[in-house]
């Protein structure tokens, strides 16, 4: 069984019907252990909030899926102990801690973060030594 970070573009998918949700499912359906920084769970629920807010979701149906992503089966690390590394990533390539966070945890656990941000992933593409450490979900294959 292979560990895999995934990120909160990921999750969201889960749960709610959108674009690429079919290929989190399958990721989901796959013999993998999930982690992710515990900034998963404040992340998603803020999703699930602007979607509320911008009617897609319904108020208590976004109550239910915050509720249901606090259940999934994603092992979490306190963001504390990622928060150096990740800074000194978001130094180096220019994107959010938010978003270093879970590279870093990726990094720190020799595997890949999957992340449905097409425009995240092809910029850290362009930096070999992290490149390894980041697919798309879109491209994920098993």
């Amino acid at each position: 069984m292979s560990v895999l970070v995934v990120d909160a573009s990921v999750v969201v998918k889960w749960f709610i019907p959108e674009v690429d949700s079919d290929a989190a499912r399958r990721l989901l359906a796959g013999s993998h252990d999930y982690i992710a920084p515990d900034l998963l769970f404040a992340e998603t629920a803020n999703t699930i909030w602007k979607k509320v807010r911008r009617g897609e979701v319904l108020a208590r149906d976004g109550e239910r899926l915050v509720a249901d992503v606090g259940r999934a089966a994603v092992e979490t690390v306190p963001s504390r102990a990622l928060a150096e590394d990740a800074y000194a990533l978001a130094i180096v390539t220019g994107h959010t801690v938010y978003d270093a966070m879970y590279l870093a945890l990726a990094v720190r656990l020799d595997t890949r973060m999957i992340t449905a941000d097409e425009r995240l992933a092809g910029a850290l593409a362009s930096m070999p030594p992290l490149a390894a450490h980041i697919q798309k979900l879109q491209t994920f294959s098993g």
